[in-house]
């Protein structure tokens, strides 16, 4: 593309170069420069999706948050904790379990490090930084790797990790049969009952969740999580409560 600099001085041309408007970029760093900012405060992940070629980064979008952003690196090989090698690009968001959930859909050839933000309270929060692994360890999606007994309406849900064992922490979801969400919780442990807190480490449910009815069908959702916040695994599994 043409580009024209005005002739003041000879020198000055290099002003119009594409090196000194990169040089200018705004960067996660120069974007927080005037804000408050709380580190480590936005819940995300991030998988490969099973059926294209996107990744998806997930994250919860607490009650009143706004302007929510993504921030990239160049690639996996930068110090992820330097926000200067984090820029800003947009992609789309959508909407999962109703809204409950967001989720950024990103196209992305290499691996890198992504950092989520949105604003709450007049103060900028940031998600650890989000290793994608799409290439070296694509995203298993299985669901027979999960057992349910749903004799009850208080169903216990039991799994096994799939190829990958670094897995450090699980979040469940059960689902009605509209796709809304009816809890949302984390375990270290590879097992749930619906709604028992007892294991539970971090508990993203609103309010008390309603009793599961006799006879109606719901969906449990697992992803099971590295230590980098990279989803190893995802498995669905629908189930009717007896």
């Amino acid at each position: 593309m043409f580009r024209f600099c005005p002739p003041i001085i000879a020198l000055l041309i290099l002003s119009c170069s594409t090196d000194a408007e990169n040089i200018l970029a705004p960067t996660l760093d120069s974007t927080l420069s005037s804000k408050q900012i709380i580190l480590d405060n936005v819940i995300a992940c991030a998988a490969s999706n099973a059926d294209d070629d996107l990744i998806s980064v997930f994250f919860y979008p607490r009650p009143n948050t706004t302007n929510f952003r993504y921030f990239e690196t160049q690639d996996e090989n930068v110090d992820k904790n330097d926000f200067e090698n984090y820029v800003p690009v947009e992609f789309p968001i959508r909407d999962v379990f109703n809204g409950f959930l967001k989720k950024f859909e990103v196209s992305s050839t290499n691996e890198k490090w992504v950092i989520v933000a949105f604003d709450e309270d007049g103060k900028t929060n940031l998600s650890n930084p989000i290793r994608l692994k799409q290439n070296k360890r694509p995203t298993q999606y299985i669901s027979q790797n999960v057992s349910i007994d749903a004799s009850t309406n208080m169903p216990n849900f039991i799994w096994e990790d799939g190829r990958y064992t670094d897995t450090k922490i699980y979040f469940h979801v059960v689902s009605d049969i509209t796709n809304k969400l009816l809890s949302g919780t984390y375990t270290f442990e590879k097992n749930f009952q619906y709604y028992n807190l007892d294991n539970v480490v971090l508990n993203v449910t609103q309010g008390i969740p309603p009793t599961l009815m006799s006879g109606a069908s719901y969906n449990f959702t697992l992803l099971g999580v590295s230590e980098d916040n990279w989803v190893n695994l995802f498995s669905e599994k629908t189930f009717a409560v007896q």
